[in-house]
């Protein structure tokens, strides 16, 4: 097994007591190729301290390093403190050194514990290693409900590698119409049906979801249990990525790479959650590992934005999805994204317009955000009779998303506009979200604003608990009471909004608290 560079060029070494603080501060400065270094150090100096191995072991998954991964887990388990992902890593070493019975060791010990959902798809791939039936290996087996996810995704795939193909088809078409793990499964059942002879299959299988054929290029291989093992790890390793998993979405990315070196596709999801666990560096050295011209190329460039952003490089964050966005095959996820960047910037003006390019674009999904983007740029771009359309086409289109329909009943109150019908918007999207102190808030401006201060206290009086240090709910709190008479309470209520205004509204607040509330109050 190849290792990486930092693994081969590392020098044998003494102990050396100082080398765990070294590592922490290259860790903390962003250096994890250092890092990786100094832990292994560290680690050769104290072979038996758990506590240097933990740290050992998340930063060699995060920099690629297998050899010091697998020691340091070594340790873990030997000290009986072992987190219950190095079973997978160390399945996946079995496998990539051809070692079926230490592959089963691991399988066997995943389902004694937290993992045990996994156990019997990975049993059923080894059973398909050894010349027996998976898809028979599976059926025999029980287990609770997400055990059952994954052993019905696995069993169409193994039912492809058993050359059962009208068999494999039905399974694939009743989970594919539920969307069950699309278009994951798709890709996974594709890839299969290439390596067993049918790319015809496979090509068909892809265009039905519009999927580029290129993910197949150059992924021709076995078909046996690192495969089968490869593509289950890459699969709860997407299930996961929404979540706040992040250790273990590396764990099972990179042990995934190491089963399939040539899956372009678990490079996108370790390279996201090493962006989210602050692994900047890593993150973009795995995305500049991932084909230029295969399927995934596109994707890398999307989540190299997302990395960027992440790590706060905003100008190459912004630069680079301008690029994408104005690429012949750009989409309109592409355009939104550049939009938001714009947006981010305040440079609402060219946001409206990304919106726009979105809007216009084949396919352009979930529309009615796009509209709700597009009315909210150019609102703040100053561009308000241009905006009202938009919003409009927003709540028209989403009337029962409570983001537009609050946006909207709140633009028109501030401006005095048809303020009747603002506040029955306000009042359908308090029904949806019950709980938003900013809906709360406006709905409750909205009655002040028409003199129903016996309906519309309550409501800013809520919001103000909901968000204490918000400015903007805490100056109507005040104009409410000044209304009302009470006016320490209405000075107090300034003086909060006052402590987190922005500076166009700090001079106005400050007016308030010197005289009072003006006859012509925001």
């Amino acid at each position: 097994m190849a290792l990486p560079v930092a693994a081969q060029e590392r020098p044998p070494v003494a102990g050396d007591p100082a080398a765990y603080v070294r590592a922490r501060a290259a860790d903390a400065d962003g250096a994890p190729e250092r890092a990786g270094i100094g832990y292994a150090r560290a680690l050769a100096a104290a072979p038996d301290d758990a506590k240097i191995a933990q740290r050992a072991y998340r930063q060699a998954l995060a920099v690629g390093d297998y050899s010091l991964a697998s020691r340091a887990a070594a340790i873990l388990v030997k000290a009986g403190v072992a987190p219950p992902d190095t079973d997978l890593l160390a399945l996946a070493m079995a496998l990539r050194q051809g070692d079926a019975a230490s592959a089963q060791i691991a399988v066997n010990r995943l389902g004694r514990g937290p993992l045990d959902f996994l156990a019997p798809a990975l049993g059923a791939w080894l059973a398909h290693d050894r010349g027996a039936s998976g898809v028979a290996y599976l059926d025999a087996q029980s287990g609770n409900a997400l055990a059952r996810r994954y052993n019905a995704r696995h069993r169409a795939l193994l039912l492809i590698a058993e050359r059962r193909l009208g068999e494999a088809m039905t399974d694939l078409a009743l989970l594919l119409g539920t969307g069950d793990a699309e278009p994951d499964l798709r890709i996974d059942a594709a890839l299969l049906f290439d390596r067993v002879g049918e790319g015809r299959a496979a090509k068909r299988l892809l265009a039905q979801a519009g999927t580029d054929p290129r993910v197949l290029a150059k992924r021709r291989g076995k078909v046996d249990a690192a495969f089968g093992t490869a593509r289950l790890f890459l699969g709860l390793a997407a299930d996961l990525s929404t979540d706040e998993m992040g250790p273990l979405v590396v764990l099972l990315t990179r042990a995934a790479l190491l089963l399939d070196p040539g899956d372009d596709r678990a490079r996108l999801y370790l390279a996201e959650a090493l962006s989210v666990e602050g692994a900047t560096q890593p993150a973009l050295d795995v995305l500049d590992a991932v084909g230029t011209r295969g399927g995934f190329a596109h994707g890398a460039g999307v989540g190299r934005v997302q990395v960027l952003r992440r790590a706060g490089r905003d100008a190459d964050a912004l630069a680079l999805a301008a690029r994408l966005s104005d690429e012949r095959t750009a989409s309109s996820s592409d355009a939104e994204t550049y939009g938001d960047l714009l947006a981010e910037e305040s440079r609402f003006a060219d946001a409206a317009n990304a919106y726009r390019t979105a809007l216009d674009r084949d396919g352009a999904p979930g529309e009615w955000r796009l509209y709700y983007l597009l009315g909210t740029a150019l609102d703040r771009a100053g561009r308000w009779d241009e905006a009202l359309p938009a919003l409009r086409q927003a709540t028209a289109l989403a009337p029962d998303e409570a983001e537009p329909l609050h946006y909207l009943g709140d633009a028109q109150v501030r401006r005095g506009e048809n303020v009747a019908g603002a506040q029955a918007l306000l009042e359908r999207a308090a029904t949806l979200k019950p709980e938003d102190p900013a809906i709360a808030d406006s709905l409750g401006w909205s009655y002040v604003q028409r003199g129903d201060l016996a309906r519309g206290l309550p409501l800013i009086e809520k919001a103000a608990r909901g968000d204490p240090a918000g400015s903007r709910v805490n100056e109507h709190l005040g104009d409410a009471y000044w209304r009302l008479g009470r006016r320490y309470e209405a000075r107090y209520a300034w003086r909060a909004a006052a402590l987190f205004a922005e500076a166009d509204d700090a001079s106005r607040i400050a007016a308030k608290l010197t005289d009072g509330l003006a006859p012509q109050s925001n």
